[in-house]
């Protein structure tokens, strides 16, 4: 029923599924007055105009830029997972979640279909996320080694995550047009992020290869032949203060963890290279 409403996990307040801007879900930026982008052009003017942090995660919120994208994310809020049928789902494009003046960033894929989506924060509420948040936790960048709900009290120091594509797409595989449409968001997160920023953690090589379109976009150093991604794999970046690092890292997806291509230890090894 579309206008059904369900309690939030955390606070208990209701909320439609998809949840409107500005109803109050925990880390919410936008409200009914965040300009939307319909279009790939309005997509890069909001991202290109955006006068700071907070707003940039506004209006990623409320884009509806690609039309596959929109339709799918919302169609599994409606849906839903049948574990998760009591709860809201978010149904929104992902924000970056973390520290505003943080000096490490990461960098993953999209949000997954029932997590991110779900919860409306990046990497909460599925087994990815309990795979990042917990190394997190062990190299002192996360509060928690969990990550359930928005609002759960998690916070980051000196770490932001971001992701390559805003929604969550059909069998985790945006389209090219879709990369494309969605990256002037990423160009204008890396322009945020730039004035403190040592490093970035590019989770899969499509986080790699966004990343290093993003920096060559912005007019970065990038070293070329384009540098090949592999895990623990490091290239350095250039940009108008300070050389950048970027590390590779097998995605903490079900399909790396289960079968043993990454492990936690591999996983450590990596947000190690982070360090200034």
């Amino acid at each position: 029923m579309p206008d059904a409403q369900f309690p939030h996990p955390i606070t208990g307040q209701l909320f439609p599924s998809p949840v409107p801007p500005g109803t109050g879900w925990p880390g919410d930026e936008a409200d009914a007055s965040t300009p939307v982008a319909h279009t790939s052009d309005e997509v890069a003017s909001l991202a290109g105009s955006t006068p700071h942090l907070a707003e940039l995660d506004a209006r990623i919120t409320v884009c509806r830029a690609c039309p596959r994208l929109v339709t799918w994310r919302e169609e599994v809020a409606n849906k839903k997972r049948a574990s998760f049928a009591a709860q809201p789902y978010w149904g929104r494009p992902g924000a970056g979640f973390g520290d505003p003046d943080a000096r490490v960033l990461v960098v993953g894929l999209a949000p997954a279909a029932n997590g991110a989506n779900r919860t409306g924060r990046m990497f909460t509420g599925d087994r990815s996320g309990d795979w990042l948040y917990a190394a997190f936790n062990r190299a002192g960048y996360a509060g928690q080694a969990s990550s359930e709900h928005a609002g759960d009290g998690l916070e980051l120091t000196d770490l932001r995550i971001i992701a390559s594509v805003r929604c969550a797409p059909p069998d985790n595989k945006p389209t090219t047009e879709e990369r494309r449409t969605c990256a002037p968001w990423l160009d204008r997160d890396l322009q945020f992020a730039e004035p403190n920023l040592y490093s970035i953690l590019a989770l899969g090589s499509i986080g790699w290869d966004s990343t290093l379109a993003a920096a060559r976009r912005l007019g970065w150093d990038v070293p070329r032949p384009k540098p090949k991604f592999g895990h623990g794999a490091v290239a350095l970046l250039q940009n108008e203060t300070r050389q950048v690092k970027l590390v590779g890292s097998y995605h903490v997806s079900q399909q790396n963890t289960f079968t043993g291509r990454l492990t936690e230890q591999m996983l450590d090894a990596a947000i190690g290279l982070l360090a200034p």
